[in-house]
């Protein structure tokens, strides 16, 4: 896998390295990345992506039955 290189401020990558709770800045970072990711595709699961939207705007136009 390739690899990049990202310039942080110090203040921030200590924050990381706090809320990570590991030693080093880059694996810090590494641990948010990942776990940011997956609470997107842990939300999108959930809650479906935009071609879902359009699928259930049908069912939202429609006039509901038995009232």
């Amino acid at each position: 896998m390739a690899k990049v290189t990202i310039s942080l401020d110090s203040d921030l990558a200590i924050e990381v390295m706090l809320l990570a709770g590991v030693r080093s800045a880059q694996d810090a970072v590494e641990l948010i990345v990942r776990d940011h990711l997956a609470r997107g595709h842990r939300t999108e699961a959930r809650a479906g992506n935009a071609a879902d939207q359009d699928r259930l705007a049908d069912r939202r136009s429609a006039p509901e039955e038995g009232r």
